[in-house]
């Protein structure tokens, strides 16, 4: 692999990990990145840091958790605690760097060569065509609604097909120099529209049967119950609307797929796949049914927390399989500096992830847990917290809309970890969860009271304790060198 690789880390926004063919789903949603994924290294395991869109960007990019970076909203990003984010080690590497598309962390446009975002509402460039800037405002309108019908503009003006253009556009323009691309899609993330044909490639009557439903609310607990009274109150025809917003999202998905493959193809015909490492992310899932709920906002379910992953490009194994290892986002970073002989930064909580893709050796239980954080402190919400105002609940003179992230939703502090099979998550008033995630796949069994299965729940605590202490913030870093020792950096170089 040459010193200086190309780097595209290509980011969706709410995409769930098992919608896809190579995870065994019967709708064949993205093709071409199942063909990628296959040609590299792909993970089954791989975890967000919080399923929420800022603080898992700011993970992805700072190699933090939640906790160590202070991000726990989607906002007030722009105070994340750091040393050194993925553009600052690549910069003075000498990479031409550039943000297109979603941003939604602490990125600043004088921070990168190259800045253009798009959000859930379009596009800000001033080069937009009449067009363009139309179906920004019919996006505008929506209020994250699903629509009816198929999107009233063409494929041309989808925020994908507008982000790869511009990101040819911007590769074209950086000459011989390496460059690292942050390619950030804002879909499939709702309002879940989709133009033709998109839009009828996957008709609601067609469907794979959702595998849990309302049913299951009463059982999971009154935030989930809360998000779908949310649901009802802003949209009465909200249960109704599922199936389509199922639809349109598996649709987005092959949207997604196709945009991927015109960039991928593009890079080809430029010459430059051969050294262009890109990896392929979501910041988190989305319920899309189950339960009875789209979105997500409650707890640490795992079709929010476990994202789609891989690696494909100079230097990564080929392996059709998915690799066994537990990873998370915040191990991103620690790999690409790794990958282009970059020191990792003070205040790196993840794992350098290259040896598992470039096949040599690595210390296999380092990556046979992986952890996770949700909540903005307090103390849980409940029915009385409720009664009276609705936290979430939007409704005008012109629209009715709802945020699933909201001060009922993401009260109180939970994590999680998952080892093999085993799920267990813990709040701050000691009410746990323990799944066997084998028999178990959508988490309706607790069995934390199981007299049976105190073993196992035993071990998880202990291995949740550990994943919490290393969480455990470690900047700023103090100068004397055997404290230096606390910088996981360190931690993870000397058990490898």
């Amino acid at each position: 692999m040459a010193d200086h690789p190309n780097i595209v880390v290509v980011m969706t926004d709410q995409q769930r990990a098992d919608v896809s063919a190579r995870e065994g789903f019967p709708l064949d949603t993205t093709p071409y990145l199942d063909s990628l994924a296959r040609e590299g290294t792909w993970f089954n395991r791989a975890y967000t840091s919080m399923p929420l869109c800022s603080p898992a960007r700011v993970s992805m990019l700072t190699g933090r958790f939640a906790g160590a970076h202070r991000i726990r909203e989607n906002y007030g990003f722009e105070h994340a605690v750091y040393e050194k984010d993925l553009f600052d080690v690549m910069g003075t590497r000498g990479y031409a760097t550039a943000l297109i598309g979603k941003n939604h962390a602490h990125v600043r446009a004088d921070r990168v060569d190259y800045y253009s975002t798009y959000f859930h509402d379009g596009g800000e460039s001033e080069k937009r065509s009449p067009e363009e800037r139309a179906f920004d405002q019919w996006l505008q309108d929506l209020h994250h609604s699903v629509p009816r019908d198929a999107t009233p503009f063409p494929v041309e003006c989808q925020l994908p097909y507008r982000i790869v253009s511009e990101a040819q556009e911007w590769i074209s323009s950086v000459g011989s120099r390496p460059f690292c691309l942050w390619l950030s899609f804002p879909e499939p993330h709702n309002p879940y529209q989709a133009p033709k044909p998109y839009y009828s490639l996957f008709p609601p009557d067609t469907l794979p049967p959702i595998r849990v439903g309302e049913e299951a609310l009463p059982s999971k607990g009154f935030k989930w119950q809360y998000l779908r009274r949310l649901g009802e109150a802003a949209h009465p025809d909200y249960a109704a609307s599922i199936p389509r917003a199922r639809s349109n999202y598996f649709g987005l998905l092959r949207l997604l797929d196709d945009q991927m493959r015109r960039f991928v193809e593009f890079l080809e015909a430029k010459g430059l796949r051969e050294n262009t490492l890109i990896v392929f992310l979501s910041d988190h899932g989305d319920f899309v049914g189950e339960y009875g709920l789209m979105r997500k906002g409650a707890e640490l379910a795992e079709v929010l927390v476990r994202i789609p992953l891989f690696f494909n490009g100079p230097g990564i194994e080929g392996r059709a399989p998915p690799h066994g290892a537990h990873v998370s986002i915040v191990d991103l970073l620690p790999t690409l500096c790794e990958a282009v002989g970059i020191e990792t930064p003070s205040g790196v909580q993840g794992r350098s992830l290259w040896p598992l893709l470039t096949g040599t050796d690595y210390p296999a239980e380092e990556f046979a847990s992986v952890y996770a954080e949700q909540g903005i402190g307090g103390l849980h919400y409940n029915e009385e917290d409720v009664a009276e105002v609705q936290p979430g609940l939007v409704i005008t003179e012109t629209y009715r809309a709802f945020d699933e992230l909201n001060a009922c939703t993401q009260s109180g502090t939970m994590r999680m970890v998952r080892r093999g099979h085993w799920k267990l998550a813990l709040d701050m008033q000691g009410r746990g969860q323990l799944y066997n995630l084998a028999t178990d796949r959508f988490e309706t069994d607790n069995l934390y009271g199981s007299p049976e299965h105190a073993a196992v729940k035993g071990a998880l605590l202990v291995e949740l304790a550990a994943w919490m202490m290393r969480a455990d913030d470690p900047l700023p870093v103090p100068e004397r060198g055997y404290a230096r020792k606390t910088d996981s950096r360190n931690y993870w170089a000397a058990h490898r």
